[in-house]
């Protein structure tokens, strides 16, 4: 399977050399808590291994499709631009004409296709995307989550809190300290 990945060249070999490096640090850091919790907090073993296996898949993806298109009419290319784009910039706003931008097609017509091949609008996947980092940042760090919050872009502690307990149903310092992740100084549990 790793060989797999490192034979894909995507626009340079020094480029699919650090995308590889990355995705196989994250993917070993994640692996890696997961054994780690197997034993003990099974939920974070859950949640690193769906994590792990997302980062896999949209990896594989990257490799075969490149040049092909996806369901929906964007280009694989367009899809994999646009993921990288999100994930490189979700410190800040992000909107539709940076995304349609970066895929070349007008603002409507990717809000469309966007939606169309990758199940959710781009800013439900821009949502989601910073809520999964902010997990990652709370299951690794002792970043205070107003710091979390402001590193994924979202507007303040309270803008976090409120679209973590829509997602996960509880709030992020409840959900940090049932994993027994130290909480960080200065975390504000009120706003939690």
């Amino acid at each position: 399977m790793m060989e797999a990945l490192q034979t894909t060249a995507p626009e340079s070999s020094f480029a699919a050399d650090q995308q590889f490096h990355l995705v196989a640090s994250s993917l070993a850091k994640l692996l890696e808590t997961a054994r780690r919790e197997l034993e003990g907090d099974q939920e974070v073993a859950k949640a690193s291994l769906a994590t792990a296996s997302n980062i896999l898949q949209a990896e594989i993806e990257r490799c075969s499709g490149a040049s092909g298109f996806t369901r929906g009419g964007l280009a694989a290319w367009q899809i994999l631009r646009v993921r990288a784009f999100i994930d490189g910039n979700l410190h800040r706003a992000i909107h539709i004409r940076d995304l349609s931008a970066v895929a070349r097609r007008s603002p409507a017509h990717f809000s469309r296709k966007f939606k169309l091949a990758v199940g959710e609008s781009p800013h439900a996947y821009v949502v989601r995307r910073r809520l999964e980092r902010a997990c990652h940042l709370m299951m690794t760090s002792t970043a205070s989550l107003s710091e979390i919050a402001l590193s994924v872009g979202f507007s303040d502690q309270a803008h976090l809190c409120r679209l973590f307990r829509q997602a996960f149903g509880q709030s992020p310092a409840n959900w940090r300290r049932e994993r027994g992740v130290p909480g960080g100084a200065g975390m504000d549990e009120n706003a939690a």
